[in-house]
């Protein structure tokens, strides 16, 4: 059998048990099992144990269910609300404060998590319904969470650097040094952006007279 009639039909086999609904990793390992076992018989199965252990033995690794618990504890806790319910106070008086709200609280929850699902989990559930209460258009409510997610992966410490760091072999420390100066230039744009979007749409908040104490802006930091 040539080459490209096995890359063919790899390829289709693999289209077929992916549009079933199987998870992707699941999907893609059923199939290299398969044509390992069709090629090169059974006695290929006693490489399986040894290359999934072999991928996990990396002490690295200990760091990402850390993140995961640590991102699911935060989500769980006030922490995430009252960071963003004092940056909303801060910012109260600048067009467009709420978005800026929520693109801080993402870029800082971002450096507490490492992960863009938990930090448009954490910040979103509370930020959509807030800006979409006070006068926000929709788009600009999701766009500012869904941007402002992205900073999860980008933002160091981030889960995606750490596994490129393994896959790569390269230096985490150094991938993580590399994010900073972007994140915070994204981090800095989305502001702007939101800031001229909301100055250009003349989105007036429904509580924009509403005056905060010292008090009440510092208390929840």
């Amino acid at each position: 059998m040539s080459p490209l009639l096995i890359g063919v039909l790899v390829f289709t086999t693999t289209m077929l048990v992916l549009s079933t609904g199987l998870p992707i990793a699941f999907g893609l390992g059923a199939v290299a099992l398969g044509f390992m076992i069709i090629f090169d018989g059974w006695s290929s199965v006693h490489f399986l144990p040894e290359t999934i252990f072999s991928g996990l033995d990396d002490f690295t690794l200990v760091s990402l269910p850390m993140f995961v618990i640590m991102g699911a504890a935060v989500a769980s806790s006030r922490a995430g609300s009252d960071l963003y319910e004092a940056l909303a106070r801060l910012l109260h008086k600048v067009p467009g404060s709420l978005v800026i709200s929520n693109i801080g609280a993402c870029a800082l929850f971002s450096a507490l998590t490492g992960s863009s699902p938990a930090t448009c989990a954490a910040i979103g559930k509370m930020g959509i319904p807030e800006m979409r209460k006070r006068g926000y258009d929709a788009d600009l409510a999701t766009g500012a969470i869904a941007a402002g997610g992205t900073l999860g992966i980008l933002i160091p410490p981030s889960v995606t650097m750490i596994l490129y760091g393994i896959a790569s072999e390269t230096s985490i420390g150094r991938l993580f040094i590399a994010g900073i100066l972007p994140g915070l230039m994204l981090t800095g744009m989305f502001m702007a952006w939101a800031l001229f979007l909301s100055w250009k749409r003349g989105t007036v908040l429904i509580d924009k007279d509403r005056i905060y104490s010292l008090k009440e802006k510092v208390e929840l930091l």
